[in-house]
């Protein structure tokens, strides 16, 4: 695990005194979208996606979490682990709609709303425009109006800094609300599974298991010279979250540099026709955090990590945005073309769209560029 803290700002300045923070998640926000408009799917396991044999799952319902269905997952595996899962091809006019629906509402109790994507958004309430007085009821209030006005729920979190906000809005999902008091973070961090922290993914979990760092106050036990041997500039973010440290403010003007995802396989792969196969899922899942987060943009960048641990990249830069997902898929593997055959085999694939051209929000992401672990 070597990216660095998601979503970090080393130039933002530190945020003057306890601020009023809430992180809203809408709940399994596109599939719940599908059941609400098609009664016929209430109850039942959905997931949105492709459901060919190269197809990968978007969203999954709560019903098909059970049987743990989940984002990214090849759609022929979420179906053998659910046999009776039904898809749905995803809608993103419909999503985006819905979503600005979301966006008026927050914005009618304050204008420092950060969107992450279409389904969750920081919002900074410190300063009380309805005169409320309290961060917790003006959540509870944004919630039932979502719930009334777009027939969906949302999970909320509200804590004094967006690290604990976002924590709080997923420990009492779905349609459920947590709320991290002054002076609370640390010992609420300190029962929390590392993994649990955005930006540690499956592998950083297991890198830190093996240095003996399960949990939050196992993190908060070491010390920064300790983390920065062994997690690089991950370190500071690290030492930060384990206690419950956050200085990042509420940007209404965030702009993203990429979006993007990259697969590391558990075994090598090289030859032509497993690696196009490889990039064709890669190119699905990334597709569509391009259209959750409403991206734009004209430079496609290859990236392979070979099994000797060099990296090689390739990039093509178009003269307007890419215009689809098949025109991005068309350029990932032009890219592709022109590395092959490789000297040996590859461990590592990726594939990034960047100098984007508008989007008012970034995606949640596990490293600097914008990049997300698929696995």
């Amino acid at each position: 695990m070597t990216a660095p803290v998601p979503d970090d700002d080393d130039d933002d300045g530190e945020a003057q005194g306890l601020r009023k923070i809430i992180h809203v998640d809408m709940d399994a926000f596109f599939a719940s979208v599908e059941q609400r408009d098609d009664p016929s799917l209430r109850g039942k396991p959905v997931a949105v996606g492709g459901s060919s044999g190269r197809g990968v799952v978007a969203a999954a319902s709560y019903e098909a979490r059970a049987f743990g269905v989940k984002s990214a997952m090849p759609s022929s595996r979420a179906a053998r682990l659910c046999p009776d899962l039904v898809f749905r091809k995803s809608r993103f006019d419909v999503y985006r709609e819905v979503s600005q629906q979301i966006r008026a509402i927050f914005r009618e109790f304050t204008p420092l709303v950060e969107p992450l994507s279409l389904d969750e958004a920081y919002l900074d309430v410190t300063e009380d425009v309805k005169g409320i007085g309290s961060a917790t009821r003006i959540a509870q209030l944004i919630r039932a109006q979502i719930a009334r006005e777009t027939r969906l729920t949302a999970s909320a979190g509200v804590s004094y800094n967006k690290f604990l906000a976002k924590l709080a809005s997923d420990q009492n999902k779905p349609d459920g609300l947590c709320v991290i008091r002054p002076g609370e973070g640390a010992t609420f961090v300190a029962a929390l599974p590392v993994r649990r922290f955005h930006g540690v993914g499956p592998r950083g979990a297991e890198k830190m298991a093996a240095l003996g760092i399960e949990t939050g106050a196992d993190l908060a036990a070491k010390d920064l010279p300790f983390l920065r041997a062994h997690f690089g500039s991950f370190a500071d973010y690290l030492y930060r979250a384990a206690r419950g440290i956050d200085l990042r403010q509420v940007r209404p003007d965030r702009q993203r540099k990429s979006v993007g995802g990259e697969r590391t396989f558990s075994q090598d792969i090289s030859t032509g026709a497993d690696l196009r196969e490889a990039l064709d899922n890669i190119v699905d899942i990334v597709w569509e955090r391009i259209e959750r987060a409403e991206a734009r943009g004209r430079t496609v960048t290859l990236k392979l990590k070979l099994n000797d641990f060099t990296i090689r990249t390739r990039a093509r830069s178009l003269p307007r945005a890419i215009s689809g997902k098949a025109e991005f898929a068309r350029t990932g593997h032009a890219l592709l073309d022109e590395v092959l055959p490789l000297p040996r085999p590859i461990r590592l694939l990726g594939l990034t769209l960047s100098a984007l051209e508008r989007g008012e929000s970034e995606p949640p992401r596990e490293a600097k560029d914008g990049q997300l672990r698929l696995l």
